[in-house]
């Protein structure tokens, strides 16, 4: 998804060879909105299974990242204790890296402690809440209680912690392990880093006395690399995110859905967001369609325009499944009579585009900061002459996800802080830019292709689209 003050317009998708999918197929409503699908498999409009299904992949990917990837990046970042305190409502960002997917919010309040046992791993407790699945040891109160009571789900005989208690049992637990640093979500650069909120730090370094807050140091990079780190199991569901993804944006820039001089941009953005409901999916944002057109500005076209013959169609679209989420920006192209394929100035422009996500693939590598693939790729794109602008982003368990930024629209020449960060192995990109092309079919008329396409690095650093690029324009005959 990008955020732009002018309207990006763009192309279309290519087929991808035919591969062993797992999910179910996507099927197409008789209706859109409707709850059934038409197809004798009951299942269809669940293309990635039921809730509980869902929740058991999550639930494995959780223990994976707690086993691989906190050890790595604690002893990374030396840091032998991490404490992660937050409140309901007032959840920490790394809140849905460390939890499970049955838990929507903190409970009460919850403290999270990590330490570094050497040899024998990470212990992992909860001061509050539940164990998460047996990934924490929960630390209940003293204080007794009638069991089964009221509010109670289970037969448990002691109180939950509450109040000050917890933080005293904190101080508890790091005078036991005498941590040499205790590593916190404070950060002035990145929001998923910066986590503890007034309250609770006020609170815990008034428990812990000097001396310990002493050792209190900030937990920048760990926070946001727990984040952003993906597990390679996730790879091959995260392929069929995408797979429906584009397949809801090859049906909805189609004939089924768009009738020239009747269809409105929104009326293709709200069949795209209803089609996402009917699956039992969701967004993390606003699908666009935006319109350019032959001698038409942003301004002449207007905010929501009817889409004529000859237009070029642009969408910005994401879906929710599984925690994860995509982000895809594809072009379309509407025949004008007469016409049987697209005119060759517009192939040319989603070219440009294409050759920029090239480069931009090239120059994304591990250990590398944002900023410095921007700059590599941004020189190699106007050294081939090039005019276009470079605004990729992390991607995963958030949209616009935690890790390095290369570039914002309004920032070419590097970002500040967030562009500073590395590159690691084992997270996802959207590739995100737009090139400008004349087009000599439109008098030399200036035309944007904006794409934006997901990608993997693996864990051995090597990158790949997660499910393919377009690079030829969806068509409305």
């Amino acid at each position: 998804m990008r955020i732009l003050p002018v309207l990006l317009l763009a192309a279309a998708a290519v087929c991808t060879p035919a591969l062993a999918l797992s999910a179910q197929p996507v099927v197409t409503p008789a209706t859109p909105g409707t709850r059934t699908s038409g197809s004798t498999a009951a299942d269809t409009l669940r293309p990635f299974g039921t809730l509980r299904e869902q929740a058991f992949k999550q639930q494995q990917w959780l223990e994976l990242r707690m086993e691989r990837t906190l050890p790595a990046l604690m002893r990374r970042e030396g840091v032998d204790m991490w404490v992660v305190p937050m409140r309901e409502y007032a959840e920490d960002p790394v809140f849905t890296a460390i939890t499970s997917p049955t838990t929507f919010a903190a409970r009460r309040r919850t403290i999270y402690v990590f330490f570094d046992r050497g040899a024998a791993g990470i212990e992992r407790i909860a001061l509050g809440g539940t164990s998460q699945g047996n990934v924490f040891k929960a630390v209940r109160s003293m204080k007794p209680v009638p069991a089964p009571a009221a509010g109670s789900r289970g037969n448990e005989r002691s109180a939950e912690l509450w109040g000050d208690e917890q933080w005293n049992v904190l101080k508890q637990v790091i005078d036991e392990r005498k941590p040499k640093k205790i590593a916190v979500n404070t950060s002035r650069t990145f929001a998923f880093a910066d986590g503890l909120t007034s309250g609770e730090r006020d609170g815990m370094l008034q428990a812990l006395g000097p001396a310990l807050a002493a050792k209190v140091v900030p937990a920048e990079a760990l926070a946001v690399d727990m984040i952003a780190s993906r597990q390679p199991e996730e790879e091959a569901m995260y392929r069929e995110l995408n797979r429906v993804a584009w397949e809801i944006i090859q049906e909805a820039f189609s004939s089924k859905v768009i009738t020239p001089g009747v269809t409105k941009a929104d009326d293709v953005l709200w069949w795209m967001r209803q089609r996402v409901n009917d699956l039992g999916l969701s967004t993390w944002f606003q699908t666009s369609v935006e319109v350019q057109r032959q001698f038409g500005s942003p301004e002449l076209v207007g905010v929501n325009p009817t889409i004529l013959k000859g237009d070029v169609l642009h969408c910005d679209f994401g879906i929710t499944a599984l925690g994860l989420n995509t982000d895809t920006q594809h072009m379309a192209y509407v025949l004008r009579d007469g016409e049987t394929d697209v005119p060759a100035g517009l192939k040319k422009a989603l070219l440009a585009s294409n050759r920029l996500q090239d480069i931009t693939i090239s120059e994304l590598k591990p250990g590398r900061t944002g900023n410095d693939v921007l700059a590599a790729s941004l020189k190699r794109m106007r050294d081939e002459k090039i005019d276009g602008t470079l605004y990729s982003h992390p991607i995963g368990l958030h949209g616009h996800g935690a890790g390095a930024l290369i570039g914002l629209w309004d920032y070419q020449d590097g970002v500040p802080g967030r562009g500073d960060h590395k590159v690691i192995s084992g997270m996802w990109y959207s590739i995100e830019l737009q090139a400008t092309t004349p087009v000599p079919e439109w008098n030399n008329q200036q035309v944007r292709s904006a794409q934006e396409e997901d990608v993997i690095i693996d864990a051995s650093g090597k990158v790949r689209w997660a499910f393919g690029r377009q690079s030829t324009f969806h068509i409305v005959r």
